[in-house]
């Protein structure tokens, strides 16, 4: 026997709530990038488990009764490709024709104005997620809708408001922005097999994708050969010169950091790296450029 479903706009906008506070919590615990089993299994309403995504990028819950809960892109799709000259969303149909049931489905989110929910798949199985979007436009000859991302005090159905437009581009503006800097990172830490490559640390929640040449310069590029896996506490440190990875991957403390006291942690956190060999990734290809190591390595003598 299927579960009842929530019909009416309250009950309606009372999952996708719940949905909010859920992917809230998890993004807490998880990090901004969501793994797939934990946004598939999803939550628990009143007695009825709501899932948030399935194999089909538009999905609707059981519970929902017509209009879909998410929407989906795959870790394979070109990022450039997913937004317009406005920075606001491309999403794309489902197959070719407008009146397949999904696009008719996310047709009646837009003429509702129903909050959704968007994530970008960024690596296999590992999704960004962003709330509430909204489909604000819908153009069947180029096959896709337009969605803008929107600030969570905004999810009520239907709320008028008339400064949405600019919030929303400047909101989605900013989810691009992060779509791309934990693509970055997720990458990078891919490559080094999710650890610190200066102390092997493994808790992926401390780690950060560094750039060598940093991302304001022209050559700094978010791509695996400009960045390192590190930890926090390295990281900090490598942007702020006190250590630094030489062209032939061995680490360099600083003189007058190697020269101080200060307990423990300086010991055993920076002084003993001075000369080790830094973890590199298994495939050549996505190991640190060396022309990049020079030029940072310069800034860092100049430091010194």
């Amino acid at each position: 026997m299927h579960p009842p479903t929530f019909g009416t706009p309250a009950q309606d906008l009372r999952v996708r709530t719940a949905a909010f506070e859920w992917l809230a919590e998890q993004v807490a615990i998880h990090g901004e990038v969501l793994p797939w089993k934990v946004i598939a299994r999803g939550f628990d309403l009143d007695g009825r488990r709501v899932p948030l995504v399935s194999q089909q990028g538009i999905f609707k819950p059981a519970v929902l009764a017509e209009v879909p809960l998410s929407i989906r892109t795959s870790p394979e799709g070109p990022y450039d490709d997913s937004f317009s000259a406005g920075n606001l969303l491309r999403y794309r149909y489902r197959g070719t024709d407008p009146r397949e049931p999904d696009n008719v489905r996310l047709r009646q989110a837009m003429a509702r104005r129903a909050p959704l929910v968007y994530f970008h798949g960024i690596a296999p199985g590992r999704y960004l997620a962003a709330w509430p979007v909204y489909v604000v436009a819908d153009d069947p000859g180029g096959l896709t809708f337009t969605v803008a991302i929107d600030d969570v005090a905004y999810s009520g159905l239907g709320a008028a408001d008339e400064i949405a437009e600019p919030r929303r581009e400047y909101i989605t503006t900013t989810f691009r922005r992060r779509l791309h800097q934990q693509a970055f990172r997720e990458r990078v830490l891919a490559a080094y097999r999710r650890q610190c490559a200066l102390c092997r640390l493994r808790h992926v929640e401390l780690l950060d994708a560094a750039h060598i040449v940093p991302d304001v310069e022209p050559s700094g590029e978010p791509v695996v050969r400009n960045g390192l896996a590190l930890c926090k506490l390295h990281h900090a440190a490598f942007d702020k010169l006190f250590i630094a990875v030489r062209p032939d991957y061995i680490v360099e403390v600083r003189r007058d950091v190697m020269e101080e006291s200060d307990g423990p942690m300086l010991l055993h956190g920076l002084q003993g790296l001075h000369r080790q060999r830094i973890v590199l990734p298994r495939d050549p290809v996505k190991r640190p450029d060396r022309e990049h190591l020079a030029w940072r390595y310069e800034r860092f003598r100049k430091a010194g």
